[in-house]
């Protein structure tokens, strides 16, 4: 049965329910676990069934594990969400694509704006798809300059600020959310590249998830760019308290902050994140190496000099160039790539986006 929204429906679950679970013993649940295994039985000759029966097989539990109603609506829920936008992303999936984070409050005679409404037609040109969270301000903004067949919006249902913009508002690439943590999810792993402009809670918070992800190595590297104003400060003055209060205090490292750019120039901005791939393509791990995959490799006094500079992220063995592993061959249309392998250590970020930014300057 379809459940029906109540004036609460906005509101995420964010405390445990006092709701009392109902309770059934083994013989109540007999006739659902013979049900089950029989489907499981036959989800495991279909392809991928095995991770489908996996996902039956965990829902089950819920009823053995006594979960009240409440929470079930939750994990119902948020896996809906995810199954649906990703079925929304799937046929996308070999296309670049920048999350345009900034206040939903900025009016469209804002110098805010104008930047924003600049940077998405900047990408769009270039073959890149932009996101954002189909509100209005620079949401707005990001949307209007792109258009609608570049875009996609993934909206949140708020008691306020949740009208979606004229420019994503009919569109099929257009994403409902109940919950913030599905949507941040999609946002992440859908995107190639992150733009943040001025923006409240809600962009701070999406601007120093993004940072936390990239430097705990939970997201792959991507160019992340902090957008101004033309002589503007808002983000100078964001850089002063993170030095000034996280640096300085040993809470983040020096290199952390190669993680990200600073700029008033939408020019600028979009050439960050399109130079992040012009020689950059991927990366993936085998067992304990890394692997980055490449458009063009280093020569041999490249890779000295890459042995030289960047001698302190690797644990073990050499910088070496490489065909494609055994592990990749899930991947065939990445085949011909030639290959930078390395025993990375898995906890110096900020100094492996250094070594793709001197990657991505090597001469064509």
């Amino acid at each position: 049965m379809k459940e029906v929204d109540q004036p609460d429906s906005n509101l995420e679950q964010s405390q445990e329910s006092a709701q009392p679970a109902t309770v059934l013993d083994r013989d109540e649940l007999t006739a659902v676990h013979h049900a089950g295994n029989e489907l499981l039985n036959a989800l495991a000759s279909v392809p991928d069934g095995d991770m489908v029966g996996e996902i039956v097989a965990n829902a089950l539990k819920l009823l053995r594990d006594q979960t009240n109603r409440g929470d079930i609506k939750l994990i119902n829920k948020s896996f809906k969400e995810l199954r649906y936008a990703l079925k929304i992303f799937a046929p996308y999936r070999d296309v670049l694509k920048v999350s345009i984070f900034g206040s939903a409050r900025t009016p469209e005679t804002h110098a805010d704006y104008k930047q924003a409404s600049e940077f998405g037609p900047l990408m769009a040109e270039a073959g890149w798809m932009v996101i954002t969270g189909a509100g209005g301000g620079i949401m707005a903004a990001g949307h209007g300059g792109a258009g609608a067949e570049p875009s996609f919006g993934l909206a949140i249902r708020l008691p306020f600020e949740q009208k979606t913009n004229e420019f994503i508002a009919n569109d099929p690439k257009l994403i409902n959310f109940k919950y913030f943590f599905t949507r941040k999810l999609i946002f992440v792993r859908s995107s190639h590249a992150i733009a943040l402009f001025p923006g409240g809670f809600g962009t701070m918070d999406e601007g120093f998830e993004v940072l936390t992800l990239v430097q705990t190595g939970k997201s792959v590297p991507m160019p992340i760019v902090f957008v101004d104003r033309p002589g503007g400060n808002f983000w100078d003055a964001w850089q002063n308290y993170v030095k000034d209060h996280l640096l300085a205090r040993g809470l983040i490292g020096p290199d952390d902050l190669c993680l990200y750019k600073i700029t008033d120039s939408v020019e600028k901005a979009a050439n960050e994140v399109r130079h992040f791939f012009s020689n950059y393509h991927s990366i993936r791990y085998s067992r304990d190496d890394l692997v980055i995959r490449l458009r063009r490799a280093p020569n041999a006094a490249q890779l000295a000099e890459i042995s030289s500079r960047f001698a302190s992220i690797k644990v073990r063995g050499e910088f070496r160039v490489s065909a494609a592993l055994p592990v990749e061959r899930d991947e065939p249309s990445l085949k011909e790539m030639p290959r930078l392998v390395f025993a990375f250590n898995r906890k110096d970020h900020g100094k492996l986006r250094m070594l793709i930014d001197y990657l991505n300057d090597l001469p064509q």
